[in-house]
């Protein structure tokens, strides 16, 4: 199976271990948007143990809070769904109400277009995610 999670990193990895990785996707309208992907290649959640399924979950939690801190989003939408690439990862999406698609979901479709000018300062705002998501992994997993 050619799975693009198992042939390439996803996106710039903000934080890694055995188990799984946290990258930055490159999503022209969303700054910020990370992905939790589990490194061995499983198609469902339910097919990692519940220790796996917890740990990921906790990794899932802290990014968002990282997003939270550092991006302060009016929401933030999580979905695992893999229906393109089914491989388990989460996506941890920062919602703004002035983004391009809000209130719905970022594969709905436009609603409005966005600046570059605010693209480009929360692209500024998320180069500083890595550090925040290192510090809540860690305090989530201690």
């Amino acid at each position: 199976m050619d799975c693009a999670f198992c042939r390439d990193e996803g996106g710039v990895v903000l934080w890694q271990d055995d188990a799984m990785r946290v990258v930055l996707a490159d999503e022209h309208d969303y700054p910020g948007f990370c992905r939790v992907i589990w490194n061995r290649h499983v198609s469902e959640f339910s097919d990692l143990v519940a220790a796996e399924r917890d740990r990921l979950m906790r990794v899932v939690y802290a990014v968002e809070r990282a997003q939270r801190q550092v991006l302060q989003p009016v929401k933030v939408n999580l979905a695992s769904l893999g229906n393109q690439v089914p491989h388990v990862h989460w996506h941890v999406i920062p919602r703004f109400s002035n983004d391009a698609h809000f209130p719905l979901p970022v594969w709905a479709p436009r609603q409005r277009g966005v600046s570059e000018a605010l693209l480009s300062s929360r692209r500024a705002q998320a180069t500083l995610l890595g550090d925040a998501v290192r510090r809540e992994i860690a305090g989530a997993l201690a």
